[in-house]
């Protein structure tokens, strides 16, 4: 996506610079690195050392208060993050102070358009979103990016990536259920779980689970 809307004839021959907003361990800044110059911000101490022990420039801040000047770099993205903030506005406020050119959201869930079958998991949207609000996260925050860049003075194109996931095998359905165990945030002894997981896995054995969380991406020049 980066490449077909950002990169065109006018920036041949050299690479632009980025900053990545919440950058966590870095995982993103790995996958960009090929074509951009990037740098990373993340508030959390560890995941700024576990960058630098990658190699990854990265520096400890706040995404609402970012520690440059304006202008800084040719694109400012984040992804995964606008739901765990409390003030989505601010940090695509400062996100468009701090960059010359673009502005990207890369990614974020809304799992309000969720879809589990089969039938059984009906109940899974629901308290995927409870645990989510919970946590302090906004399971909702997809629908509202273009609200977030509009705020800011932005004109954004907003989309959704593929979401579906037609799960092949019971190890990944394993797998998939122990992050949407965290996810809920509550104990086996919540008997909603429990049926849930007997459901989830009968589905993952016979070949039939299916689940569609629709992830939406926000980009806007400056």
């Amino acid at each position: 996506m980066l490449r077909t809307k950002m990169l065109g004839p006018e920036e041949e021959g050299r690479r632009l610079e980025a900053l990545d907003v919440g950058c966590g361990p870095g995982l993103v800044m790995e996958e960009l690195g090929a074509i951009f110059d990037v740098q990373g911000l993340d508030r959390d101490e560890s995941m700024v050392e576990i960058c630098h022990q990658k190699g990854l420039t990265v520096v400890q801040g706040e995404a609402e208060e970012m520690p440059f000047e304006d202008n800084s770099f040719d694109m400012v993205y984040c992804s995964f993050l606008l739901l765990w903030v409390k003030e989505p506005e601010r940090v695509v406020r400062e996100m468009k102070r701090v960059s010359r050119r673009w502005v990207v959201c890369l990614a974020e869930p809304d799992l309000g358009g969720r879809i589990d079958h089969p039938s059984t998991l009906i109940e899974l949207k629901g308290l995927l979103i409870e645990g989510m609000l919970r946590q302090g996260a906004d399971p909702l925050v997809g629908r509202k990016l273009s609200e977030f860049f509009r705020t800011a003075g932005l004109d954004p194109e907003v989309g959704a990536h593929p979401g579906g996931w037609n799960i092949g095998s019971s190890e990944d359905g394993d797998q998939e259920w122990r992050n949407l165990s965290q996810m809920i945030g509550l104990g086996m002894e919540d008997r909603r779980v429990t049926e849930l997981e007997r459901a989830w896995k009968e589905a993952a054995t016979h070949g039939t689970l299916f689940q569609y969380n629709p992830i939406f991406y926000a980009i806007a020049r400056k």
